[in-house]
């Protein structure tokens, strides 16, 4: 899948652009060391690709 024009990622996307775990994405998210998450439905929810994006240079850069 790829990840390039989307406008939000779910959790498969997230972890094909950090290359990190559900675990760790989730561990890290629940320490505010990860973008939020949003709720777009019941069961459904989302990353905004350009806060992943943001986060992910930034970890690149340090």
């Amino acid at each position: 899948m790829s990840t390039d024009n989307q406008l939000v990622l779910d959790l498969r996307g997230v972890i094909e652009l950090t290359t990190l775990s559900q675990s760790t994405i989730y561990a890290m998210a629940k320490k505010g060391e990860f973008p939020k998450q949003r709720r777009i439905g019941s069961n459904r929810v989302v990353w905004l690709r350009s806060e992943v994006v943001a986060w992910l240079e930034q970890k690149l850069a340090a």
